[in-house]
C-alpha cells in the first residue's frame, strides 16, 4: 500500500492556510477599508431645523450642508406667510448621510373655500367654538338692543351679512352682532302720540320696552277718542331695553263702548 508522505500533507495545509488568510484579508479590507472610504462611513450630517424658514433660499441653504429637499404637502394656515415651512422629516438633530432628501410641509399660497356655518341664534361662546372648529376667526363684535342677551343676531363678512352655506376662504374673519339684553345701550323712545291703544302697545313692545301705567284723561278739543295724548318718557328721550313707558289716553267714543258691550258672547 502506498503511503502519503508527511511533506505532501504539510504542503497541503500550508496552501489551505494561505487561501483562508487571503480570503480573510480581502473580507476585512472590503468592509473596513474600501466601504468606509467610498461611502463616508461614520461621517454623518446633522439635520438642521427648517421650521419657520422660507422656501426661498432653502435650496442654497441645504446645498451648503450636502442635503436636498422635497415638498410633500402644503397646508393653509391663517396669519402665516405663504411658503413658510411648517414641518420636516427627518426631524431636526437627526444624523443622516450626505445627499439625504428632507421632506417638508409648507404653508400654501391660497386658502381653501369652506361653507359658512349658521351662527345666528347661538350664544356668543357657542359661535366662537364653531368658528374655530371650521377654521374661521372671530372679527369685530358689536352690540344692539335686544332681549336675547349675548345671542348672535347677525353674522357678517367684509361689512355685509353672509348667509349660511355660502363659500368663504378658510381663515376669514367673521364679525358678529350680539344682543345686549338689559344692558347699558341707550336708544330714543318711540312716539305713541295720536295712536289708538292697540297700535301704541305694538310700537312700544316691539321696541323692547314695557307698558307701564295707563291713565285716562278728559277728551279735549282736537283730540281723537281712545288715543294716546301723552307718554313718559317722551318720544326722543334716551331709554334702555326693558324700560317702562307710561301712557295717557282719552276715553273711547260712546259708540265704540256700546258696540263692545253689545257684541254677542262667544261660547
Amino acid at each position: 500500500m502506498a503511503k502519503i508522505s508527511t511533506q505532501s500533507r504539510s504542503d497541503f495545509f500550508i496552501h489551505i492556510g494561505i487561501i483562508v488568510s487571503l480570503i480573510l484579508v480581502f473580507f476585512l479590507g472590503f468592509f473596513f477599508i474600501y466601504l468606509p472610504f467610498t461611502t463616508n462611513h461614520g461621517e454623518a450630517i446633522t439635520v438642521p431645523d427648517l421650521k419657520k424658514k422660507s422656501l426661498e433660499g432653502l435650496e442654497d441653504f441645504l446645498d451648503a450642508r450636502d442635503l436636498r429637499y422635497e415638498v410633500n404637502d402644503s397646508v393653509f394656515v391663517a396669519n402665516m406667510t405663504p411658503l413658510t415651512i411648517l414641518a420636516q422629516y427627518p426631524l431636526p438633530g437627526a444624523k443622516v448621510k450626505e445627499g439625504r432628501k428632507i421632506y417638508i410641509t409648507v404653508v400654501s399660497r391660497t386658502a381653501p373655500l369652506i361653507k359658512m356655518p349658521k351662527l345666528t341664534d347661538m350664544t356668543h361662546r357657542s359661535a366662537q367654538m364653531l368658528l374655530k372648529s371650521v377654521g374661521l376667526e372671530e372679527g369685530n363684535i358689536s352690540y344692539v338692543p335686544d332681549m336675547a342677551q349675548n345671542a348672535v343676531l347677525r353674522q357678517m363678512y367684509n361689512g355685509s351679512v353672509i348667509e349660511p352655506g355660502k363659500p368663504i376662504p378658510k381663515g376669514s374673519k367673521i364679525d358678529l352682532e350680539l344682543g345686549e339684553g338689559l344692558g347699558t345701550a341707550q336708544f330714543e323712545a318711540p312716539s305713541a302720540i295720536g295712536m289708538p291703544m292697540d297700535e301704541a302697545k305694538i310700537v312700544i313692545i316691539g321696541a323692547g320696552l314695557k307698558i307701564g301705567q295707563i291713565m285716562e284723561v278728559p277728551l279735549e278739543e282736537g283730540q281723537a277718542p281712545g288715543s294716546i295724548v301723552k307718554q313718559n318718557p317722551e318720544a326722543g328721550n334716551n331709554v334702555r331695553i326693558g324700560d317702562v313707558i307710561d301712557l295717557w289716553v282719552t276715553p273711547q267714543a260712546a259708540e265704540s263702548i256700546e258696540n263692545e258691550n253689545t257684541q254677542p258672547e262667544q261660547l
